[in-house]
């Protein structure tokens, strides 16, 4: 089993940037696939981006493709959503989840553990 703990969260212009950081317990972090994905008041959640167990594979949304960057370092167990040309539609709370396996995966009912969320606002 895994726990999440999202951060970095906060307020921000738009075109500007954040990183958020999703710190994971346990030590077998290096089994699991991590995805990040957001929901704004009155949509459904959203599929941002995600990465393998090995650092090899990156996907993203397409509306975030060439502006987020996911990353993860698996000795510090955490994994990065770096966000920049932030617009006011990337406003929502941002979750990342993680499940055992070897691909990425897109859809939240893919996902076991999912962390508390961390609130992102981008003002115009």
């Amino acid at each position: 089993q895994v726990q999440l703990v999202e951060s970095g969260g906060g307020l921000v212009q738009a075109g500007g940037s954040l990183r958020l950081s999703c710190a994971a317990s346990g030590r077998t972090f290096s089994r699991y696939a991590v995805g990040w994905f957001r929901q704004a008041p009155g949509k459904e959640r959203e599929f941002v981006a995600a990465i393998n167990r090995y650092n090899s594979i990156t996907d993203y949304g397409d509306s975030v493709k060439g502006r987020f960057a996911i990353s993860r370092d698996n000795a510090k167990n955490t994994v990065y959503l770096q966000m920049n040309s932030l617009k006011p539609e990337d406003t929502a709370v941002y979750y990342c989840a993680a499940r055992e396996g070897v691909g990425n995966y897109y859809y939240p009912t893919r996902y076991d553990y999912w962390g508390q969320g961390t609130q992102v606002t981008v003002s115009p």
